[in-house]
């Protein structure tokens, strides 16, 4: 093989820098939020208007995209659920349902996951989508 030493050393080099953010990482995992059990139980445990709690906590986020879409893009301010119900297009409505603010009850599951929640740099309690 012709220049196979240099071939090889270039394979471990370029292995060796993959791997770089997964030994940088090692031992680091986040630490699970102290009350994501009491939030997961106080979801559950909450009647929820909008869809079923084991719907919500799996899709929430397709709720909030398709309340976008329907609300900025096509101008309609009801959303009809699962059940057919009508309901007011308002990003505090299903917070307000589970009777949690965003700064306890969001941000600490969704930080633990790694996902930057960006709803209420715009949008505010009492406020409207």
């Amino acid at each position: 093989m012709y220049k196979g030493g240099r071939i090889i050393a270039s394979l471990v080099v370029f292995v060796a820098f993959l791997c770089i953010p997964f030994f940088y990482n090692m031992g680091k995992a986040n630490a699970e939020p102290k009350n994501l059990a009491e939030n997961i139980k106080l979801i559950k445990s909450t009647q929820h208007d909008i869809e079923p709690a084991s719907w919500m906590i799996a899709n929430h986020m397709k709720l909030l995209d398709q309340w976008r879409q329907e609300y900025v893009r096509d101008g309609q301010t009801i959303h009809v659920n699962s059940q057919g119900e009508k309901f007011p297009i308002n990003i505090n409505t299903w917070s307000n349902t589970v009777g949690a603010n965003s700064d306890q009850f969001c941000i600490t599951c969704h930080n633990y996951v790694g996902v930057q929640v960006n709803c209420f740099s715009c949008h505010t309690q009492g406020g409207t989508l």
